[in-house]
């Protein structure tokens, strides 16, 4: 996905919700047609996609015409859950029970719905998570593999992101990065946020022609797995901030 950007403007916009000022950040489309606000899945930021000719005080008065709305998208944010034996996590879109043993080894096993973990309990939180790294790492390695093959592209560099805002990134010379946090998601959307990067090696914009390779080359439905992203993205953020 390419990069939020504040342009045409010096400090920093933010728009008041809640009480509090609220990051705002622009981003400029060739082929937006209109404003639309959305809120960061970790709600650290609100974001305006607007035409590029657009104006930045036009958006700003658009984000803070929605401040009630944005309140209500901020009080939904799910709060950091503590991780512990009978804990349930998501990964690959379903939860799994936490079985923890202080006195089992500290190797991660997932069966039967459930993840099983050894160790002392100070460090479970930082173990799992270079477990579901390591899943993350190998499952969007194989998904990069696949959308390449499709598109005629070369596989590129790959690597993770903790991005608090992106799912995915493309550079320009063509290094993807994708977000950790979708091995909890279900496979398909996991999967259509290494598409979408996929199709920037060849489109490096949202035009027709990058949408329409989108579609050739990702096997479901895009605008499902978008939906999903916008629905439920926030709760992949809940135990681990």
């Amino acid at each position: 996905m390419i990069d939020w950007l504040l342009r045409g403007h010096d400090q920093p916009l933010t728009v008041e919700v809640a009480g509090r000022d609220l990051p705002l950040v622009l981003r400029r489309m060739a082929n937006a047609r209109r404003m639309t606000l959305r809120l960061a899945p970790d709600g650290s930021e609100a974001r305006v996609t607007l035409p590029r000719w657009g104006r930045t005080a036009e958006a700003l008065a658009f984000a803070r015409s929605r401040a009630d709305w944005l309140a209500g998208q901020l009080a939904a944010v799910p709060r950091a859950a503590e991780l512990g034996h009978g804990v349930a996590v998501p990964f690959l879109g379903a939860p799994h029970l936490l079985d923890h043993d202080p006195s089992r080894p500290r190797r991660v096993v997932r069966e039967s719905g459930q993840i099983r973990i050894g160790g002392p309990g100070e460090s479970l939180a930082s173990r799992l998570q270079r477990w579901l790294e390591g899943e993350a790492r190998r499952l969007a390695a194989a998904d990069l593999v696949h959308y390449c093959s499709r598109a005629g592209q070369p596989i590129p560099a790959l690597s993770l992101s903790r991005a608090q805002r992106r799912w995915g990134s493309c550079a320009r010379r063509g290094a993807i990065r994708i977000n950790w946090r979708l091995v909890m998601a279900p496979e398909w959307v996991r999967r259509s946020v290494v598409a979408h990067e996929v199709a920037h090696l060849v489109h490096f914009d949202h035009s027709p022609r990058f949408h329409a390779l989108l579609g050739e080359i990702y096997e479901d439905d895009i605008r499902e797995a978008d939906s999903w992203l916008r629905r439920e993205g926030r709760s992949l953020y809940r135990h681990f901030g």
